[in-house]
């Protein structure tokens, strides 16, 4: 291909091969990078499609995050076949469903603090909408982690600890070419019905569903969050 092609013209490593190849990135600190990076359902543009060489650009940043013994154990499935994305969105639509009418819903959280439950409400509305049209947005991208056929017992920290932050790298390099990113997992439920649909060997575990589009709009602000003290402790508990 033409990026295989022009990879090889350089010499600098993987860092410079998709920094000199990249395409324009917007004018953000790191900072605002950071604080407004946020979760994009609604405005998820269902009708433009997304150039491949753009998702291999945000994957290239996604393998400069760390993993354990630099193992770098991760797979990439990038879903854009129609088929195949009207069958996720049907099984996520289906889990989704079960869950938002559920007491653990986004939206009935936090149902005594007025000011919260407001939020709650507008994210559990968010996500009814990606319910009914995750399978037509135009990008799926789906991060594995190669393990033994079943997972470890206990904790499970080092494992995906060695995919997570590759996936957030992911996120915040579509946020910096102007696409929308959202994390989900309800899809995990139903593990195995994915796989087989992804074709996927034994040994190779799903840790999140990315749906990735391009947005409309171009307002993004850092979301409210509980004060840092709430929840900062230093030396004990």
């Amino acid at each position: 291909t033409r990026w295989r092609m022009l990879a090889r013209q350089h010499s600098g490593g993987p860092a410079r091969r998709w920094h000199d190849q990249a395409m324009p990135t917007l004018q953000l600190s790191p900072d605002e990078l950071l604080t407004t990076t946020r979760t994009v359902r609604k405005r998820l543009d269902l009708d433009r499609a997304v150039p491949m060489e753009l998702i291999r650009e945000c994957l290239e940043i996604a393998l400069q995050a760390p993993s354990g013994s630099n193992r770098q154990d991760w797979q990439w499935i990038v879903v854009v076949d129609t088929d195949i994305r009207r069958s996720i969105g049907q099984i996520y639509r289906e889990v989704t469903t079960e869950y938002l009418a559920s007491q653990d819903s986004a939206a009935e959280l936090f149902g005594d603090d007025p000011e919260r439950a407001t939020v709650q409400r507008r994210v559990g509305d968010s996500a009814a909408w990606l319910c009914e049209h995750l399978g037509e947005v135009p990008v799926l991208m789906i991060p594995c982690i190669t393990a033994s056929k079943a997972l470890p017992a206990g904790n499970q920290a080092g494992l995906w600890g060695s995919l997570l932050p590759a996936v957030w790298n992911y996120m915040l390099a579509a946020r910096a070419r102007g696409l929308g990113t959202a994390w989900t997992t309800l899809h995990l439920q139903r593990e195995s019905e994915v796989a087989e649909l992804l074709g996927l060997p034994p040994g190779i575990h799903q840790g999140a569903l990315v749906p990735t589009a391009f947005y409309t709009g171009d307002t993004f602000k850092p979301a409210p969050r509980a004060p840092l003290d709430a929840v900062l402790h230093i030396d004990s508990w």
